[in-house]
């Protein structure tokens, strides 16, 4: 929706605040970085091996899936014991139609919240406390209102299985599954998952049944069920002879949207119980780009089949932007800032929040109809409320604006509407499209994304025939364009074969650097001065970043990257480790260029009594983390007494 109303044996000795001890371990102590630590590496991904994988009973009865979208979302669910059929709601435009509907006195006391998804993704200070801004210009904590959402696809979803299922559980039946953008880092997945806690999804002391989803992941595993007659192929189709086909490109575009249009309608969806005819005629190696083009983020996935198992493999870390169909809307909203003055389109939006929805509602209806060769103006309507505020606001009306601004491919049509020429609409689109095309293509000159066979173009924005012949211009040469038939469906359909099966894709690639920071012997020749710590007689090297996993580093599911810490003093209760990223893999100290403190991990110490301490003298606990999944995950145990120690990771409060 985005749309809203609401009324490894590396030892530290760490503080409870999160700093080092400078008490430095001994010289041959794990705390230093030696040939002989005992850490479990992160170690390239083996060859695949020629099996099929076994499939465990689910510990749940149903899979409930949100695509959570910055211009429309929707849930589905599939049922475990029936995981072939998926069932679907979609909610598109329900809130934003609401605010319309209200009475401008009424539509006051309401708070809208529009494409709000967008404000996860770009704010780079995300927390707990982040706030989100009305069309009114009201300010509500976007924990709050994403909760809201959320709350409200969770009575929704379960008030309808109750309907078909009503001896369905009530605790324990569900996993739940959130999309989010590839390219989104871990505070917003974390964000995210907080604000699910908050809406009761689940609990936050059963972490396990909520997922978070990869959005052209989810698209990608959907993919590998399509059969050919799911599939609009829009490549170029040469002849036998050799000969271009003569087919107008235009034609391909009006039959997909008329699928497109017909496949919306349907609310059940079969899927094949293996994998599709398309991917049944690939072989292992075989490598295709995934490009979801959504309202807000473009989103790029490069996966490789693995046969005969049909697991999926990352190539290349997740890459995109905030390429989404937002940006034709955001052009629109320049373009009226040329006419009438930034000023006053900003007062209006303020002023008549529900006569601004009425003129993006126009707009957005116009826009789904560009096509690239139409030759017609189109027509926009302009609310009354815009017509008669600009005349008070600034004294003329808008038809003589539009005669003194430098915008001459817009007119004032006699039926009182905004005449946009075809190239008028076509430069609202160029500046999104051609970040897009320029993205695929810098992600194809990749060493690792050679020998591309397909590019899968899904999400909202790929129902647009002006991004489809783009697309299909810059890159039919090169690979097979493929539009999924129910195209806006995709990752909502992929997000429910995800939860039922998260092991569908083995293997990621690290977004980032990650590590921690530690103490080394201080070589003269080798570390700078600054770093030197005298203590004890003894030359330390301080700040020393020891990396965790490397950026765009091949992370299988189950891998663990293992450290031991021990506490500071005999009784301390909790141990605080500061994480650390950075984009590069030629980081050296946590004080470089580039990295950046993102998060901590807390490992929450059992009580012992004096006696039990100083029979154990030194405590080790283990810390063991996850990150080939879609979230970074941190288990801990307690290495003498075997016991797991209460471990968590946060990125949220830095």
């Amino acid at each position: 929706m985005s749309t809203l109303v609401v009324p490894t044996m590396h030892t530290l000795q760490i503080g409870a605040n999160g700093e080092r001890s400078r008490t430095p371990s001994p010289p041959n102590s794990p705390g230093l970085h030696n040939d002989s630590c005992n850490i479990a590496p992160l170690t390239p991904s083996q060859s695949p091996r020629n099996e099929i994988r076994a499939r465990r009973p689910p510990p749940f009865s149903v899979v409930v899936a949100i695509d959570f979208g910055t211009t429309s979302s929707g849930y589905a669910f599939s049922f475990a014991s029936d995981p072939e059929t998926i069932h679907m709601m979609s909610f598109g435009y329900t809130a934003r139609d609401y605010y319309h509907d209200l009475d401008p006195e009424e539509a006051r006391d309401w708070l809208y919240f529009e494409k709000f998804k967008m404000k996860i993704h770009s704010t780079s200070d995300l927390t707990m406390k982040t706030e989100l801004e009305a069309v009114n210009g009201k300010k509500v904590q976007a924990l709050e209102v994403f909760a809201h959402a959320l709350r409200f696809f969770k009575r929704q979803a379960v008030q309808e299985l109750k309907d078909q299922c009503p001896s369905l559980p009530q605790t324990g039946a569900f996993r739940w599954v959130i999309t989010v953008p590839a390219i989104w880092k871990q505070p917003a997945k974390q964000f995210m998952r907080e604000a699910a806690y908050l809406a009761g999804l689940v609990s936050s002391e059963n972490p396990e049944q909520l997922l978070i989803a990869l959005e052209p992941e989810a698209a990608s595993i959907y993919c590998r069920k399509l059969r050919l007659n799911q599939l609009i192929d829009l490549s170029y189709k040469p002849r036998a002879n050799g000969l271009a086909s003569d087919l107008p490109i235009d034609s391909s575009f009006r039959q997909a949207r008329e699928q497109l249009r017909r496949s919306r309608h349907s609310r059940t969806f079969l899927v094949e119980a293996g994998v599709g005819e398309l991917w049944s005629e690939m072989q292992t190696g075989d490598r295709y780009i995934v490009a979801d083009c959504g309202g807000g983020t473009v989103d790029l996935t490069v996966h490789q089949i693995e046969q005969p198992q049909g697991t999926l493999k990352e190539l290349y870390k997740a890459s995109g932007g905030p390429y989404g169909a937002v940006g034709v809307d955001l052009a629109f909203e320049k373009l009226l800032c040329q006419i009438f003055g930034e000023d006053f389109i900003a007062t209006f939006k303020a002023k008549r929040p529900a006569a601004w929805v009425d003129l993006t509602i126009a707009f957005e209806a116009r826009k789904r109809t560009a096509a690239p060769h139409r030759a017609n103006p189109m027509n926009i309507s302009l609310p009354f409320s815009f017509i008669d505020f600009y005349r008070k606001h600034r004294g003329q009306n808008v038809e003589t604006a539009l005669k003194r601004s430098s915008v001459n491919l817009v007119k004032w049509s006699s039926q009182g509407m905004l005449r946009m020429s075809s190239e008028a609409m076509n430069e609202l689109f160029q500046p999104t499209i051609s970040q897009i095309i320029r993205h695929i293509e810098e992600l194809m000159k990749k060493p690792e994304v050679q020998g591309i066979k397909f590019l899968f173009l899904v999400g909202g924005f790929a129902e647009s025939a002006m991004l489809q012949h783009a697309v299909q211009s810059a890159f039919s040469g090169a690979c097979r364009v493929i539009i999924p038939q129910d195209v806006g469906l995709t990752i909502l359909k992929g997000a429910v074969l995800f939860g039922l099966d998260p092991t569908i894709v083995r293997v990621r690639r690290s977004p980032l650097t990650y590590g921690v920071g530690v103490l080394n012997k201080f070589v003269e020749s080798k570390h700078p001065k600054e770093k030197l710590l005298v203590k004890e007689g003894k030359n330390w090297c301080t700040d020393i970043f020891e990396k965790f996993v490397s950026v765009d580093q091949s992370v299988a599911l189950g891998e663990v990257v293992q450290r031991s810490y021990c506490p500071a003093r005999a009784g301390q209760r909790k141990i605080i480790i500061n994480i650390y990223c950075c984009p590069t893999d030629d980081v050296v100290y946590i004080t470089d260029p580039g990295v950046r403190k993102c998060g901590t991990i807390s490992l929450d110490l059992e009580e012992l009594d004096e006696a039990h301490l100083a029979k154990r003298g030194r405590r080790e606990i283990r810390a063991s983390m996850q990150f080939g999944d879609t979230e970074i995950k941190v288990t801990a145990m307690d290495v003498q007494t075997s016991k797991t120690v209460r471990a968590s990771i946060d990125f949220l409060s830095n």
